[in-house]
């Protein structure tokens, strides 16, 4: 590990204005996924700035690519996700408060972006430091699990041996940095069930095929597949939260059409979970006489650190703070972020940096909350832990 990184903690320190400033600029210029495009701009600016060659990515993506100049030809990525979520700010004394009514950064994802920018910067210093490549993936649509899988095709990992990212914290304090080997977030998958039936008045029943009926019936079905078909010792979710079925108070409702999702914390369950469901939907449906078709969209993958790569970055944290400041017991998280599809590619860890601080309005969370604040005296930390773990890699110095 290199013995200099306590010197860059405090570069980092020092540049608490300018990630406050990013911060708070994408803060009051919110966009949701796939719509990143100020965002964007912004961040290629911000990069051109620092002498970091940029290209679109994914149409709201950026990656920015720096070659250091010393001796060595490793790769590494580094990646913040942009993207903002469709939620009304509450807190309007904020002087940083959302300009784009309806749409709010709910998620922290301005600080991860901010954060990423301040990485940057402390490599472009350091470029004649090192040898080799750092790859910066700013990528959009994390919250619909839209991302990553398209910047992946587009090669954006380009030969990364490694892969790190982080994402702001409200559980843990300030000052601390969340990194567990394994498991750390489940699968997120989306599904649509539409039920087909035939309508009819509702003095003649027996005229009509019910799918109001059938998707109730399909809501409760669905319930038993967590309750009495999976392990209780294996988190599982299967929550339905739309339904949407009939035309008119007296007569049956012809279509149905339920959404939901589910969360599962291993490949083999996550698929046997929408196994079941079509399974089940199809057979409540054909019970009472009507048909369905589902469709799923894939979201994100279980989350999984690669050990190895977890240890590295723990020491980075050593290294950049001393001992005492990483969190390893830190809840699974039924939540989920496709960081993850990146860790099916190359080994890679996501760390948890610690934002809550219970004399700050907001940021003890909840998170996708309206009154959602961030630390950001937290910003500098989650710099310096992007550009000491680019170092630490490129530089050898977990050999």
């Amino acid at each position: 590990m290199p013995n200099d990184l306590r010197a860059l903690a405090a570069e980092a320190e020092g540049l608490q204005a300018q990630l406050t400033e990013w911060r708070r600029d994408f803060h009051r210029h919110p966009e949701t996924a796939h719509q990143e495009y100020r965002t964007a701009a912004v961040i290629e600016a911000e990069l051109a700035k620092l002498g970091i060659e940029t290209q679109r990515v994914a149409d709201t993506g950026v990656l920015g690519v720096l070659h250091g100049l010393g001796e060595g030809g490793r790769t590494v990525a580094l990646r913040a996700d942009t993207d903002a979520l469709p939620v009304q700010e509450l807190d309007w004394d904020r002087p940083y408060c959302s300009e784009n009514a309806g749409v709010m950064h709910a998620c922290g994802h301005d600080g991860h972006t901010a954060c990423l920018l301040g990485g940057a910067a402390l490599l472009a210093a350091h470029k004649n430091d090192f040898g080799g490549e750092v790859r910066f993936l700013f990528q959009p649509a994390e919250e619909v699990g839209g991302g990553a899988v398209p910047l992946i095709g587009a090669g954006a990992l380009g030969g990364a041996e490694r892969i790190f990212g982080l994402h702001t914290a409200p559980d843990i304090p300030t000052g601390t940095v969340g990194l567990k080997p394994g498991l750390n977030n489940a699968s997120v998958d989306h599904f649509t069930i539409t039920v087909q039936g035939r309508s009819a008045h509702v003095s003649t029943p027996h005229l009509g095929i019910d799918a109001l009926y059938i998707a109730s019936h399909i809501v409760i079905a669905a319930q038993a597949l967590v309750t009495r078909m999976t392990s209780p010792v294996e988190p599982l979710i299967l929550g339905i939260g739309k339904l949407q079925a009939g035309t008119a108070y007296n007569a049956l409702a012809e279509t149905a059409v339920l959404e939901g999702t589910t969360r599962a914390v291993s490949v083999p369950a996550r698929a046997r979970i929408r196994r079941l469901l079509d399974e089940t939907a199809q057979s409540v449906a054909a019970l009472y006489g009507g048909t369905v078709s589902t469709e799923w969209e894939d979201f994100t993958a279980p989350l999984l650190n690669d050990p190895q790569v977890t240890r590295e970055a723990a020491s980075v944290v050593d290294a950049l703070y001393g001992p005492g400041h990483v969190k390893s017991d830190r809840a699974l998280s039924l939540g989920g972020d496709d960081f993850a599809e990146y860790l099916l590619k190359v080994p890679g860890a996501y760390a948890y940096l610690g934002t809550g601080d219970p004399d700050k309005p907001g940021t003890q969370g909840p998170a996708h909350n309206g009154a959602f604040d961030l630390d950001e005296d937290a910003l500098p930390m989650g710099a310096a832990l992007y550009a000491g773990y680019a170092l630490g890699w490129l530089r050898g110095g977990f050999d």
